[in-house]
């Protein structure tokens, strides 16, 4: 694999690649990324299970021209990753990469979405025209275009919903990892959509997150059947499930309807004003029906003409009659101001309501989204494709998220956080969650800090570029508020599983960490693997090694090459997750499975040398 890149992705990748997929990696930087790349941790030096050290190998150069992408070793790679922030230079190396080894597969960032997508058809038809006789297999996993915001943005909404950073996405739905504690003896645990592994039988590392090597523990346990579940009693397990909101959702009127409740448009003070003058209309019409010879629609006629002052002058009548009638004109002149003051009030509320809402007063149980820019915007969007409610805090009126958050009709307040009453205007008191994404890791650590005094127990999540710095935070955070959630948040960590999944191929949806092993969740075609065709779900089941946990139901012709995509109608699901387990799959079924490295590899037919094979149990 060969990853080419100037920032922190390009090294968090190649560390991403080599400690969870067990590949060579030829990592080329700028001479000052190589200089950090040599100061920093020795993470990227951990041995893998045989013993031996994966190696990483590191190029320094500015750009990666023709030549640097030789010296790389691009002609006889498997993969190449172009991480550039520069859209034209990654452009660029992607036409350069694709004439020096045709088949090579392609992932490359771009911030340009529109032009991201045009270079990813290029790219695969020149793959095409190369493919020995037009195999249009080559394209499942040729160009891949992607966007740190768009990988990251799955990781940080399940934070926000469900406080989990291990989420996958697959036909537009979010997965996520959950860890359940041990069931009492006889009980059987949730399974969830499936059991992905059972957890060290030890107590002793409660997080999971290192394993225990204390003496005569039992270690994690991957895909297990469901007679090792049932007999699981003492052992926390890992079951997949979909991630969805559990709190109250507020009506749609008032979060996602563009236009304005009555409420809004009219005050209080000028609804009760109104409302005093219809009574006092009323009670001079009854006084006038009651104290001249006039019936009540009558007496109602020569009340509103008087209220208006189009009525003769009552000189020649009764003194009653003059008295109502200047009555009525007092009343008149009371309800001019007050028509004048309800059209100010109302143009200044829709003008408001086309530009920006503002929080409702009673709204509760939201999200506070810090930030509207580039990662923002995208969080946005998907938190209301869960139907979250949010409330949006942006300094700059011009910000890229401004007109996603008017469109769908989501309260924004324009201010900096850092001022007093910004987080109050925001209705932070009764919100379930603050998500900090701005571009400034002070401000992020500054409106954190804020939101803390205002509500101890608010869960938080805060975006910060630096790793060690987010570790840091996160660590002090925890300790100084033990009961509170928190959760330091990477752009470039939670970026990288996406982009290490593309360069393995579209098959690839995602990696989840069960302690110290890893599970890869894959989406592969039933032709050609005979450990799959012709067998029922159940035959199929290698505990270990793989599971089927769910079945694409589309036809063949319309199926997208990428089931990670996040543009998938989530209103006509692909996947079918409940499967029978006697349903026979045959060699048109597209299927994704949850499988160990070892399994998928003997699955693709690219094993080690002198591995053994998985046998069934």
């Amino acid at each position: 694999m060969v990853v080419c890149g100037d920032d922190g992705l390009s090294r968090r990748l190649a560390v991403e690649l080599r400690e969870v997929y067990r590949r060579r990696v030829v990592l080329v930087v700028p001479a000052d990324e190589a200089e950090e790349q040599a100061a920093g941790p020795p993470a990227t030096d951990r041995p893998d299970s045989s013993g031996g050290v994966l190696p990483v190998r590191v190029e320094t150069a500015e750009r990666p021209t023709a030549s640097v992408l030789l010296r790389a070793g691009v002609d006889r790679a498997a993969a190449l990753a172009l991480l550039y922030e520069d859209d034209e230079t990654n452009l660029r190396a992607a036409l350069a990469a694709r004439r020096l080894n045709p088949g090579l597969r392609l992932v490359v960032r771009m911030y340009n979405r529109k032009l991201g997508h045009h270079l990813e058809e290029l790219l695969d038809q020149a793959a095409l025209v190369a493919a020995p006789g037009g195999d249009r297999a080559v394209l499942d996993a040729s160009t891949t275009v992607l966007s740190d915001a768009d990988t990251a943005a799955p990781a940080l909404v399940a934070t926000a919903v469900a406080d989990t950073n291990k989420v996958l996405q697959a036909d537009g739905l979010l997965l996520r990892a959950a860890e359940r504690p041990p069931s009492a003896r006889g009980e059987v645990p949730d399974p969830g959509l499936c059991t992905l592994a059972l957890l060290s039988s030890t107590p002793a590392d409660p997080s999971g997150s290192e394993g225990s090597e204390a003496s005569g523990a039992q270690g994690p346990e991957l895909l297990p059947d469901d007679r090792a579940v049932r007999g699981s009693a003492g052992r926390g397990t890992v079951v997949l499930e979909t991630v969805r909101r559990t709190g109250p959702v507020p009506p749609p009127r008032r979060l996602a309807r563009r236009g304005a409740p009555l409420g809004e448009v009219f005050s209080a003070r000028l609804r009760w004003s109104l409302a005093g003058i219809v009574a006092a209309v009323v009670g001079l019409t009854a006084t006038t029906a009651a104290l001249t010879d006039a019936d009540p629609v009558h007496a109602a006629y020569l009340t509103l003409l008087d209220l208006f002052s189009i009525n003769d002058p009552a000189l020649d009548e009764s003194r009653t009659r003059q008295v109502l009638q200047l009555l009525s004109g007092l009343l008149g002149l009371a309800l001019l101001p007050l028509l004048v003051a309800g059209a100010l009030e109302a143009l200044g509320v829709f003008r408001t309501t086309g530009a920006l809402r503002r929080p409702p007063r009673v709204l509760s149980g939201h999200v506070v989204l810090l930030g509207l820019g580039k990662i923002g915007a995208r969080v946005l969007a998907r938190l209301r494709e869960l139907d979250v409610p949010v409330v949006c805090v942006e300094q700059d009126p011009d910000a890229r998220g401004i007109a996603l958050a008017r469109d769908l009709g989501v309260p924004v307040v324009l201010g900096d956080v850092t001022e007093d009453g910004v987080l109050d205007a925001a209705r932070i008191r009764r919100a379930d969650a603050l998500l900090a994404l701005t571009s400034s890791d002070t401000t992020n650590l500054e409106a954190t800090l804020a939101a803390r005094a205002l509500r101890g127990d608010l869960r938080v999540a805060l975006r910060l570029y630096d790793d060690d710095f987010a570790a840091a935070v996160y660590r002090t955070l925890r300790a100084a508020h033990p009961d509170a959630v928190t959760r330091s948040r990477s752009v470039t960590h939670l970026a990288a599983p996406a982009f290490a999944g593309a360069m393995m191929g579209r098959q690839i949806l995602g990696a989840v960490s069960v302690e110290r092993k890893v599970l890869l969740v894959a989406a592969l075609v039933v032709a050609g693997h005979p450990q799959l065709e012709g067998r029922t779900v159940a035959e199929a089941f290698r505990p270990g090694a793989w599971r089927v946990i769910a079945l694409d139901i589309t036809r063949p012709e319309l199926r997208s090459p990428d089931l990670a995509h996040t543009g998938h109608d989530t209103r006509h699901p692909s996947l079918l997750w409940d499967l029978h387990p006697g349903h026979v799959l045959h060699p048109t079924d597209r299927v994704v499975i949850a499988t160990t490295r070892r399994g998928l590899a003997e699955l693709l037919g690219d094993a080690p040398e002198g591995s053994p094979p998985v046998r069934h149990r």
